[in-house]
């Protein structure tokens, strides 16, 4: 939730006085206050107990240095309604200054941000006088978020992941090079590859009818939808329901592992599904059904490694943390999940690998990766 200074003053119990009579001095650095919006994401994520972003904002029009006394008075108004749990501090420079509300009662999110827009806003009209309150931005970001996947843009809300961008920028030269990796790989792919792409395509329209490709909504990075490219395995106009459930069950730790024809460990995947077609379950065990993905890679939809992007109604079903794996990398064709045994490894401990995947990527590590990916495809492990 995005939601900036409207509505009318409503009631909100009075909250412990927190800071001294000079509290932008007690507001963390850029760094430290990024650090700890990440942790309290962490936080709410277990105890889904939703916090609250504040961010104060002045406008173009002010000299250089009077956004920041402007910012620093409005803290020094907000300090009687700031709690001791409540944290404060730099979000953008000396021109956006944070107040994270944290440990929120479960109640209505829309009466969380109206109550506390409210009572700010008569706050800093009061202490500040309408001609300094009038150049304060206030605008409020509500964790964890309401995603809807069929908006046109990102649904996840950026000004609550800033730690996020930080990483990103410090990351543009190594991101450089694993998206040039991504062109020329995928470029290359499709071109040594065409004879095969012709060869499946033929073997898919003698089999059963319908299209060469299958194309599906997936979701990429920070939750953006887009059109996920396979070869057809399936028969057309197929059931989905069976996979749904199976998926859902999986995602919450009820699935069984299904039967398997390697070392009898069993794996977390519909083993025997009558919608797959016997060109189909030939292109699945070699993963060759999943050839087409190189365009969305060429594109810059997906990478040569990242986590595998899901369907819509598997988010859905994701607890808080299962969706870090969709903000902290882009969508890959392979990954340390397919690497590392693939469908004989749980859903919890395939999103812990992404994770681990995003935290110490490099383009050494994705090199690593790309290497070891065709002998996980010879032995077809987990490949169903």
């Amino acid at each position: 939730m995005n939601l900036r200074r409207s509505g009318n003053l409503a009631t909100l119990p009075l909250l412990t006085k927190r800071l001294s009579s000079e509290p932008q001095s007690l507001a963390l650095t850029e760094e430290s206050f990024h650090r700890m919006i990440a942790l309290e994401r962490k936080r709410t994520e277990r105890s889904r107990n939703p916090f609250l972003l504040m961010l104060l904002e002045t406008g173009h029009s002010l000299k250089s240095g009077d956004d920041e006394t402007l910012l620093g008075n409005a803290l020094s108004a907000l300090s009687d309604s700031i709690r001791e749990t409540d944290v404060t501090g730099w979000y953008k420079g000396s021109s956006v200054v944070g107040v994270m509300f944290t440990q929120l009662a479960s109640e209505d999110r829309s009466a969380i941000a109206n109550k506390m827009l409210a009572r700010v806003s008569a706050t800093l009209r009061t202490a500040l006088g309408a001609e300094q309150f009038s150049q304060v931005s206030i605008s409020f970001h509500l964790f964890p978020e309401d995603w809807d996947h069929q908006a046109s843009d990102r649904p996840s809300n950026p000004a609550l992941y800033p730690d996020l961008l930080r990483r990103h920028q410090a990351r543009k030269l190594p991101s450089a090079v694993k998206r040039m990796m991504d062109v020329v790989g995928s470029a290359l792919a499709l071109v040594v590859l065409a004879p095969l792409f012709l060869v499946i395509a033929v073997a898919i329209t003698m089999s059963s009818k319908g299209p060469v490709f299958f194309r599906q909504q997936r979701i990429g990075q920070y939750g953006t939808p887009f059109v996920f490219l396979k070869f057809r395995s399936m028969y057309a106009n197929n059931d989905a329901s069976v996979h749904k459930k199976y998926i859902r069950d999986l995602i919450r730790g009820q699935a069984e592992r299904k039967p398997s024809n390697g070392n009898g460990q069993g794996v977390y995947k519909l083993t025997s599904d009558a919608r797959i077609t016997p060109v189909g379950s030939v292109l699945r065990r070699t993963s060759l059904d999943e050839l087409p993905q190189f365009f969305n890679v060429l594109i810059g939809q997906m990478s040569l490694v990242g986590p595998r992007p899901p369907i819509a109604y598997e988010v859905e079903t994701y607890d808080l943390w299962h969706k870090r794996r969709l903000l902290e990398a882009k969508p890959g064709i392979t990954g340390l999940w397919q690497v590392n045994g693939r469908s004989r490894v749980n859903f919890d401990d395939m999103v812990r690998l992404d994770l681990n995947y995003a935290r110490t990527w490099s383009p050494w590590l994705d090199l690593k990766i790309l290497i070891r990916t065709p002998r996980a495809v010879v032995l077809g492990e987990g490949a169903y």
